[in-house]
């Protein structure tokens, strides 16, 4: 039986909107669609990737995530490729994609990604930074009772991942974790255009809110 990929992926949409309806905290269904989009942009620059499985990564790629329901398995992901029939070496490609997205610690050594995992994570990465990473930010500091900046509070380079997800820093702490970070953890040559003006504009919001914090 012939897979009608287009129909599977508005399909897919559908799911992950009706699984993210009530999320407030940055990982929503609008931050989904934005790395899809971003994705698809993307992926339109490289030449030996292919696009389906970009896309349902992206789409599905905070199915099973631990900030929202504390899984590090995609067994969410994994149980809708399955329902609509995806073959076994797709699901395996994309749940790959899943399990190995996330930034999980400054000093945490990254596994090597294919060329359809490289271009979701730099997506996912994006997002993460410039105006709207700032926004999703502080979104989810607030909804894990995070302070805005503690001055008291040291930047921590995590060596493991339990260490990265069990941090209680600030939002501005988060910053010099992970976020400062990522413009150099990039992927692709048009995932770096896009990073570079995000980060810029993020250091001119720092500079400005340690202008105003500091203030006398």
């Amino acid at each position: 039986m012939e897979i009608n990929h287009k129909n599977i992926i508005i399909e897919t949409e559908k799911y992950v909107s009706e699984l993210f309806a009530s999320n407030t905290n940055g990982h929503d269904y609008a931050h989904t669609l934005r790395v899809r989009n971003i994705a698809i942009k993307i992926a339109k620059t490289e030449i030996s990737c292919i696009l389906f499985i970009v896309e349902m990564a992206a789409l599905l790629h905070d199915a099973d995530d631990w900030k929202l329901n504390g899984n590090t398995k995609t067994e969410n992901a994994k149980i809708w490729l399955l329902k609509n029939n995806i073959d076994e070496n797709t699901i395996n490609i994309i749940c790959e994609i899943i399990d190995n997205l996330s930034f999980k610690g400054a000093n945490v050594k990254e596994k090597e990604l294919s060329i359809e995992g490289k271009i979701v994570q730099d997506a996912d990465r994006i997002d993460a930074i410039g105006a709207i990473g700032i926004a999703r930010a502080f979104a989810y500091g607030g909804s894990k009772n995070r302070a805005l900046y503690n001055p008291e509070s040291k930047n921590v380079f995590h060596n493991s991942f339990d260490e990265y997800k069990n941090s209680e820093g600030s939002t501005i702490n988060h910053f010099y974790e992970k976020l400062l970070l990522l413009k150099d953890r990039i992927n692709t040559k048009k995932g770096k255009q896009i990073a570079e003006e995000r980060h810029e504009f993020m250091v001119n919001y720092l500079n400005q809110f340690f202008n105003e914090w500091n203030f006398k």
